[in-house]
């Protein structure tokens, strides 16, 4: 019978290096698919009604960007109280303190944890805050947030204010939570990463970890961490607005007073 020679070393090398060349090229392929289907949005973003549009059940996905907001017009119950009118949105947050209510609007900046938890430091005459932001840096509104909590601080929303992408981590820090009607509360995916350009596949750990943080967040507030559904389905340039009946159902609404303080 006739020995059938080993393979040689050179013909291993070649068959392993072609198995890591097809591997490195189906990767390239599915990492290049993602990027493409991404790039159409950065040019026509979102296809959804603007976020002045009615919403439905069914129908809540609204266009979003900080800058884009709808005008808010005076209401009655704000002539009608001694709460200001939030006016303009500044580009980072302010605080104000009017009686036994102080009002929190702009967007969050980073670095407003620690301006807000100094504020809090030195004006401890009021009991409840009041929210209007379109929303912001996600690792300061967590903290703003356990603040809140950790003060026994109730947080409120009046008609027409709006509480937007990482505000609802503030709004769930209170230990009543009172939202109006016509108050818009609306949830989305967020970025986590120093890079926000950078497609999901490169900042996965990011947001996973990113996503956790909020998860442990609401569920120490009380909330029902189901709410995360609508923001992990919800694109970032998209803006999930949640209904009265839903934000009663994942016990954004809090009537009663909670104790509980975050550790």
């Amino acid at each position: 019978m006739t020995d059938i020679p080993a393979p040689k070393g050179g013909m291993v090398r070649r068959a392993i290096l072609a198995i890591l060349a097809v591997q490195i090229a189906m990767a390239v392929v599915l990492a290049g698919s993602d990027l493409l289907g991404a790039i159409p949005r950065l040019f026509t973003g979102t296809s959804a009604p603007s976020l002045d549009a009615p919403v439905a059940p069914g129908d809540q996905v609204r266009r979003y960007r900080p800058g884009d907001l709808p005008d808010r017009a005076p209401r009655d119950s704000d002539r009608q109280t001694s709460i200001p009118d939030p006016g303009d949105m500044p580009a980072r947050l302010r605080f104000t303190a009017d009686g036994g209510i102080a009002l929190v609007t702009g967007q969050i900046a980073p670095g407003d944890a620690t301006r807000f938890a100094e504020w809090l430091g030195a004006d401890a005459s009021f009991d409840t805050i009041r929210l209007h932001s379109p929303g912001g840096s996600v690792h300061d509104a967590l903290a703003i947030g356990a603040a809140i909590r950790d003060a026994g601080l109730g947080t409120l929303m009046e008609p027409g204010d709006i509480c937007l992408s990482a505000c609802p981590y503030i709004l769930a820090g209170g230990t009543t939570r009172l939202i109006a009607d016509d108050a818009m509360v609306g949830v989305h995916q967020h970025y986590f990463g120093e890079n926000t350009a950078l497609p999901a596949f490169l900042a996965i750990e990011d947001i996973q970890y990113g996503q956790g943080e909020v998860m442990a967040h609401l569920d120490a507030m009380g909330v029902d961490v189901r709410l995360m559904q609508h923001a992990l389905s919800t694109p970032p340039d998209a803006i999930y607005v949640l209904l009265p009946e839903e934000l009663e159902e994942y016990r954004m609404v809090l009537q009663e007073e909670v104790a509980q303080a975050t550790e």
